[in-house]
Formats: C-alpha cells, sequence, structure tokens
C-alpha cells in the first residue's frame, strides 16, 4: 500500500501495460461518449426543466472531461531517490516530494485533467472541481467489463457506473457545481424545488428499506449515491438501446438484451458481509449496501418488461412511485 500511495503512476503503468490493452480503453471510451449522449438527450426531454437551467445542465455535461484506463500524461518521479535498503526513507522522501508536488500547484489554474485515482484502483471518481471523471484500468475488468462480453453485459455493468459518475455531477451535490467546477447555483428556484421534491420521493424509497429488523436505510445519508444508480442505470440502457442502431437485440442463453443488461447490473452489485460490516455500512457511509443498490432496478419501466414484473409481486412498484429525476 506504501508503494502504490507514493509511486501510484509508475505502478499504474506497469499494470495498464500487462493487463489493460489499447482496444479496451478505446472501447470504453466509446461506451463514454454514448452514454454521456444519452444523458444529454435525456435533458433535453425533462418537461419541468426552464431553458435557462437546461442550458446550464447540458454545458456541464458537454464540458465534462472523461479519463478512461489511465492519464494522458505519466507521473515524473525522476526527482525521487529510492532506496532499496531503505523502506523508511524512502517513504519519509516519498511523502515530502509529494508534498512539494502539491505545493507546486498554489497560484496555478486548476488542471481538469488530473487523475485523483491511480490506474490500477478498482473505483470510479467524479471530481466536481474539474467537471472531470476517472475511470482507471483496474475497475475495467469482470465483473464490471469484459472485452469479450455482449454489449448488453458491458453496458449494464460498466455502462451503469459510467452513467452513475456522470449522474453524481447532478445529484443533490454534485447540481451545487457548474461546468467550470464552481460552486454556484445556477438553478431557477421552480426547478429546484421540483428536483428536491424527487429527490425527497427517493429518499422515502430508501427508507422503507429495511435489512435487519428495525434497522432502516438512511435514505437523506444515501441520496445521493441513490440519484446516481437510479439516473446512471437510465442513461446506460438508454445508450445501450442506441447501441442497436434499430436492430433486434440477439437472444443469448435464452435471455433477452434487456434481461442480459440488467443482470449484469445485479450481478456487478453482488455482495457477500458480515452482519457487524453491514451494520456499519448502514449507520455510516453513503452508499447503501450492494443488494439494496440492485433494487434500483424497481425505478426502470423497462425492468418491469423485461421480467414481467406484475402488482403483487415483492419487487413491484406503482408506476406513480418509481422515481425519475434524470
Amino acid at each position: 500500500a506504501s508503494t502504490s500511495g507514493a509511486l501510484g503512476d509508475a505502478m499504474g503503468h506497469a499494470y495498464v501495460q500487462r493487463y489493460f490493452p489499447a482496444s479496451a480503453r478505446a472501447d470504453v471510451q466509446n461506451m463514454v461518449r454514448n452514454i454521456t449522449a444519452a444523458f444529454d438527450r435525456r435533458l433535453t426531454q425533462i418537461s419541468w426543466m426552464a431553458p435557462a437551467t437546461r442550458a446550464e445542465a447540458r454545458h456541464k455535461v458537454e464540458t465534462l472531461i472523461v479519463g478512461v484506463g489511465y492519464p494522458d500524461t505519466w507521473r515524473n518521479y525522476s526527482g525521487l531517490e529510492v532506496r532499496p535498503d531503505d523502506a523508511f526513507g524512502n517513504l519519509r522522501r516519498a511523502q515530502l516530494y509529494e508534498y512539494r508536488h502539491q505545493l507546486a500547484k498554489l497560484g496555478r489554474p486548476v488542471d481538469r485533467r488530473e487523475w485523483w485515482l491511480f490506474p490500477h484502483t478498482v473505483n470510479a471518481v467524479n471530481l466536481p472541481l474539474q467537471n472531470a471523471l476517472n475511470f482507471p484500468a483496474g475497475i475495467l475488468e469482470p465483473p464490471f467489463y469484459n472485452a469479450n462480453a455482449d454489449p448488453a453485459f458491458n453496458y449494464g455493468a460498466i455502462g451503469s457506473v459510467i452513467g452513475h459518475e456522470i449522474s453524481h455531477s447532478f445529484d443533490n451535490l454534485g447540481s451545487g457545481f457548474d461546468a467550470e467546477g464552481r460552486l454556484r447555483n445556477w438553478w431557477t428556484p421552480a426547478d429546484l424545488a421540483h428536483f428536491q421534491a424527487a429527490g425527497q420521493a427517493l429518499v422515502r424509497q430508501y427508507n422503507q428499506y429495511e435489512p435487519y429488523p428495525g434497522l432502516h436505510i438512511n435514505g437523506q445519508l444515501t441520496l445521493g449515491e441513490n440519484i446516481a444508480d437510479v439516473a446512471g442505470l437510465a442513461a446506460a440502457l438508454d445508450a445501450y438501446h442506441a447501441s442497436l442502431h434499430g436492430r433486434p437485440a440477439p437472444v443469448i442463453g435464452g435471455l433477452t438484451g434487456d434481461q442480459r443488461f440488467f443482470l449484469a447490473f445485479a450481478q456487478a452489485h453482488r455482495l457477500l458481509a458480515r452482519e457487524a460490516a453491514m451494520r456499519a455500512q448502514i449507520a455510516t457511509n453513503e452508499h447503501a449496501p450492494d443488494p439494496w443498490r440492485a433494487e434500483t432496478v424497481r425505478n426502470i419501466d423497462a425492468w418491469y418488461t423485461a421480467f414481467n414484473v406484475r402488482p403483487g409481486q415483492a419487487m413491484y412498484l406503482a408506476p406513480a412511485d418509481r422515481v425519475r429525476i434524470w
């Protein structure tokens, strides 16, 4: 961990050379373009948005900078002395090197293309001050991305992650930043009120989940992640449908394209955890536990059609109770 923290780009460079081919990067970059375009189309179709608010939102999407796999420019560690017989000294020198690197940024313009995750990290991030996203190579592997899988799988798994991070720009916190990363209210009062009311509907929905007797998910604590899950999954599904170019999706293993899409999304949220860990997450983490994140599908109309979900079944939500924010 110390080596990764001190020499993250060096480790990341070695990782991508061995495990992340250029073809995978190009494929995911194409998915990013498609999902971003799908999210933008959804913005144009929202009936409650005033033209001024819509223009601000679309400008934010249009200027979004997305890094896939690894940064275009790697860190240069030539000024860092590393000795094979001095582990403690290496750590001290690395910390001083990083401190000076950060200090040198003072007074300079923000580098919107700077990465804040190392390429081998299994995660993704939205950077509101840069209006940028990072999708490291580490997450671009099964169960999230598989170069040999069909588009339905990849759009349902990594596509929903891409949509999730895009949607963070428009969650209850990210929506307060503009396209230049400034904390600024770009909403009309009526639009902001509508957005907040929709968010509270999602809060109420997640408050009803009861993982253990008497212990409910905190819908307000998890609101930002839940907004991103719902909106991101919807945008990824739209992008998957657009990628078919009007052709019917193939049936594979007896499953339709939409069924494979939703199954891939659910499989990406598989979790095995002790009860104590789950209780701690529910109490403190802004993410709902993965089994309940998988229930995001209850807000997507196409999921009901794909699996013929009917009133009276456990996961059924009446259309009026399904939340769409973006």
